[in-house]
């Protein structure tokens, strides 16, 4: 009898509300102020009538509610990974991520609001964080608990192998093209680059989940030893429910996560000019609240020794930035006549080559330590320097 009890209280509307408190309450938060303190923000931040206490109260509830959302996405993310194995678990939160966030880019182009380098910007800042501090948090954090980590490296090499080329078409050509006077592409470049960038990346994902799948997946020596032994699912908090359910759920908590970053954004913006901070510094906030999930699932991943699931989710990452957003904004561009500067200006051409070459010599043996997290976590600060002292 206790049994059936116990199974009933498992499966009832109280258990269903409090696993799905952050998913209510980033919903409630996004409905209130879509229908009433967006004027009460607005008026906050709004020159001549502008509150700094109340920014900073409205600030301070978006980020903590979004960052509480952001553990309701992890924990749909690994019960994926648990029911459909890797990659397609880490498949499914990446493209979650990177498809909403180029829904964004368009609708902003499409609205006549962004900045020409608005494209090119998000890009660079999501490789950066991407490449550089998570990579390097990951590593670090991997490198200090275990000594070595080890991971699939033909995997590594098949993201590497078609990010670079992809990284290069989309920040640094465009600005060696002669066809424009600007760092542009000419409308038959851009046809042909966002063409080929999504086909590279169409191809790439058949083989991730199909033909070598084995390539993304954790070495069977890691899988077998002692402190892996145990199933996967003690890892997850929360009830194991049925695929379609955690898939709905990840999707609906992500798109409040990423309509609500507009309105951090206004905080964001009003911090930055009251301080007198670099414009482009509110972007890379923006990026990593986009990334929160992304980030936590890779951080996690790595301190659990399970390396490979943390290269799938940044490395994906990254090449889904890319492979989506190239293609997407290049023909909002095209279909709108709107320019487009894609190309990096020197110094964070230099940084983005570095950062890709020092990838390439990471995820060249089977092994990392923490010495590698800390080169990528530098390159990380080195960006960040530039963007506050150019």
């Amino acid at each position: 009898m206790q049994m059936m009890m116990s199974s009933k209280t498992n499966h009832s509307p109280i258990q269903y509300l409090k696993e799905e408190a952050p998913f209510l309450s980033i919903v409630l938060t996004f409905l209130v102020f879509q229908f009433g303190m967006d004027g009460v923000l607005d008026k906050a931040v709004k020159p001549g009538t502008a509150n700094p206490f109340i920014c900073a109260l409205l600030g301070l509830w978006l980020l903590g509610v979004t960052l509480w959302a952001a553990f309701g996405v992890v924990r749909h993310a690994e019960a994926l990974a648990i029911k459909l194995g890797e990659p397609l678990g880490t498949i499914i939160l990446t493209l979650s991520v990177v498809g909403i966030e180029v829904a964004l880019i368009s609708a902003v182009m499409l609205t006549g609001e962004a900045a020409p380098t608005m494209a090119r910007d998000t890009m660079m800042a999501i490789l950066m964080i991407v490449l550089g501090g998570l990579t390097g948090a990951s590593l670090l954090i991997g490198g200090y608990i275990h000594g070595e980590q080890e991971y699939s490296l033909p995997g590594a090499r098949t993201f590497l192998g078609v990010l670079l080329p992809l990284a290069v078409f989309a920040l640094v050509l465009p600005t060696f093209t002669t066809s424009t006077d600007t760092a542009t592409f000419s409308p038959y470049q851009a046809a042909f680059f966002a063409f080929t960038t999504l086909s590279l990346y169409v191809i790439f994902l058949r083989i991730q989940t199909n033909r070598h799948k084995s390539y993304f997946e954790q070495p069977r020596k890691e899988r077998t030893d002692d402190h892996e032994a145990a199933p996967d699912d003690a890892h997850h908090h929360g009830t194991l429910r049925s695929t379609s359910y955690h898939a709905i759920f990840l999707l609906l908590t992500l798109l409040p996560i990423v309509l609500l970053s507009k309105r951090i954004a206004k905080v964001v913006d009003y911090g930055i000019v009251e301080i007198g901070a670099p414009v482009a510094l509110g972007g890379i906030l923006i990026a990593f609240i986009v990334l929160i999930p992304e980030s936590m699932a890779a951080l996690s991943s790595a301190r659990a020794n399970k390396l490979q699931r943390s290269v799938n989710l940044l490395l994906g990452s990254a090449l889904s930035t890319i492979g989506l957003t190239l293609p997407a904004v290049l023909a909002v561009s095209l279909m709108t006549g709107q320019s487009l500067i894609l190309g990096l200006e020197i110094a964070p051409m230099v940084l983005l080559l570095l950062t890709l070459t020092v990838c390439l010599m990471t995820f060249s043996s089977t092994r990392t330590n923490i010495m590698q997290g800390a080169v990528h976590l530098v390159m990380f600060f080195a960006y960040l320097l530039l963007i506050l002292n150019p």
